[in-house]
């Protein structure tokens, strides 16, 4: 019974020794007598037992690995706290076992040591507008040395860049005054901006007002024309209508009369106008006017008749 029972758990240690089940995404390192042998791959696989053993077991899944904040000099000489996160993956499980003792910490010491030389080659202010660049540099150095490691570095991170206390409150006397210029700037384009519209629109108003003074003493100027054309024909029409009065019968007589008519009346209001009697120099011209008229009076009914 004791020998059965014996039998009974080496048989269970020679399975659980012999078959082994692979996670999805994982790969195991056999070695056969303390040499490699294989990598196992996700399933169930079977190893001999105390001839081979699983030596190492690799996750094959991207990794995140924190990069301890470390002090950076820059370019001009001031100290930069900066802190980054590396994600990367196990291409070769070999490799990863085998290629260094601590690939982890290996690549975490690099980064650093990559960080600080990429930093110390730029200036403060180019540290802040250039973190892609520093981060593909730390990348492309890291894939290259951690190829012999059986590790693809995917990609680096800076997770803070914090200056001292004292360039921060620089910095942001920097930022105050260049936000103040900026403001000054834009309130000098306005009041610019303003006085060129105020100019423009006077000038416009200006040149409006001249149009339409213009357009007025045009429209004057064509109205006269046009009242002295008016005048011209009626003046014409009379002149025309009086001349054929004067030619008609009774017409000379008819002028003669109103001739006499207007100078009796311009005698008359001398007389009354002026205490100064003027008296023409040959009377007997202001009879023989008064006669005609006279005559004219007495042969008008007939005539006309």
């Amino acid at each position: 019974m004791e020998i059965a029972l014996i039998l009974a758990i080496i048989a269970a240690i020679f399975i659980v020794r012999t078959f082994k089940i692979v996670p999805q995404q994982h790969a195991w390192v056999v070695e056969r007598l303390g040499k490699y042998d294989r990598t196992l791959t996700p399933g169930l696989k079977f190893v001999v037992p105390f001839i081979e053993r699983v030596a190492y077991k690799h996750s094959l899944k991207e990794v995140p690995l924190d990069v301890p904040s470390q002090v950076c000099i820059t370019k001009d000489n001031t100290q930069l706290q900066v802190d980054g996160i590396i994600y990367f993956q196990v291409t070769d499980p070999m490799r990863a076992s085998y290629g260094s003792s601590n690939y982890i910490s290996a690549i975490t010491q690099l980064a650093q040591t990559l960080l600080r030389s990429v930093i110390g080659k730029m200036e403060l202010d180019k540290t802040f507008e250039e973190r892609d660049h520093i981060n593909m540099s730390v990348v492309a150095a890291l894939d290259e040395a951690a190829a012999n490691w059986g590790v693809k570095v995917l990609r680096y991170e800076i997770k803070d860049l914090t200056p001292p206390a004292a360039i921060l409150h620089s910095m942001q006397a920097q930022i105050t005054a260049e936000r103040e210029k900026r403001a000054l700037i834009a309130a000098s384009e306005g009041r610019k901006q303003e006085q060129i519209n105020i100019a423009t629109g006077e000038r416009e108003a200006y040149i409006a007002r001249s149009e339409g003074q213009r357009q007025a003493e045009i429209n004057k100027a064509q109205g006269e024309a046009a009242a002295i054309v008016a005048v011209a024909d009626a003046t014409a029409e009379a002149i025309r209508k009086i001349a054929e009065a004067i030619r008609s019968p009774g017409g000379e007589q008819a002028v003669q009369l109103k001739v006499a008519e207007k100078a009796v009346e311009a005698y008359a209001q001398l007389a009354q106008k002026n205490n100064t009697m003027i008296v023409p120099g040959n009377m007997s011209e202001v009879a023989a006017l008064i006669g005609t008229a006279m005559t004219l009076l007495k042969n008008k009914p007939a005539a006309t008749s």
